[in-house]
């Protein structure tokens, strides 16, 4: 079984560590302080297993693992107690280990591991949704409600997140954070431009306006936005 480690303290990392070696069955691949290397790794990686501190620097393990995809099977590790009810409402979190953590419970915990890698592999459809977009900016993950963004705007190798309140520039690319819309709220409507459509104030011949924002409509795309809004 491929193994991943987050953990933001080194010294909590180097147990997890010594446990796994301890598992003749377990491989860690890779030790992360953050979250976000180890989002970039699980989506170019194949892991079986993350062993996660659910007390992460600005943002607990249950939002983390709201930002995967297809999660692998996780194990949650903390000094408490106090999100391990809401833990088990996802069906890929298999445990839940509070430090200091025993061998034995360790054992305990692979097993549980190992069965729930043997049954049938958790959908995406299973995963309750999230309302919630989480990007990146230097090497913090921000969370922002998908409701409250209006338009995401590319520039160059970066993009512009548009909300309600404020603007974040987030260095990836508008065919990127596409694949994380859903497309009831969201439609991008010109090469450089995603709009909430559900926040349109009004329709011109090659525009739109979404609260002060003019943002064009490409020919190509209109008759989309047309459907979208019921409109001929």
């Amino acid at each position: 079984m491929n193994c991943i480690i987050i953990d933001d303290e080194t010294a909590a990392r180097a147990i997890v560590g010594q446990l796994c070696t301890k598992v003749p069955e377990l491989h860690i691949l890779q030790e992360f302080d953050n979250a976000i290397e180890a989002i970039k790794f699980l989506n170019q990686q194949e892991v079986d297993v993350v062993f996660l501190d659910i007390h992460m620097p600005g943002f607990t393990g249950i939002d983390f693992v709201q930002t995967l995809k297809n999660p692998p099977k996780i194990v949650l590790t903390t000094s408490d107690t106090e999100f391990a009810i809401a833990a088990y409402e996802y069906e890929f979190i298999v445990d839940y280990l509070v430090k200091p953590i025993t061998f034995e419970r360790f054992e305990k915990c692979i097993q549980k591991v190992k069965k729930s890698l043997s049954q049938k592999p958790v959908s995406t459809a299973m995963v309750e949704p999230t309302s919630d977009l989480y990007i990146n900016i230097d090497r913090r993950l921000i969370k922002i409600r998908l409701d409250e963004i209006l338009v995401i705007e590319a520039e160059g190798d970066y993009i512009k997140v548009k909300t309600e309140k404020e603007e974040h520039r987030v260095h990836t690319t508008l065919k990127k954070i596409k694949e994380k819309l859903p497309d009831n709220l969201f439609l991008q409507i010109h090469r450089s431009y995603i709009i909430n459509f559900t926040k349109i104030i009004d329709i011109e011949d090659n525009s739109v306006l979404i609260a002060k924002n003019v943002v064009p409509i490409s020919r190509s795309n209109r008759p989309e936005l047309m459907r979208r809004l019921n409109l001929l």
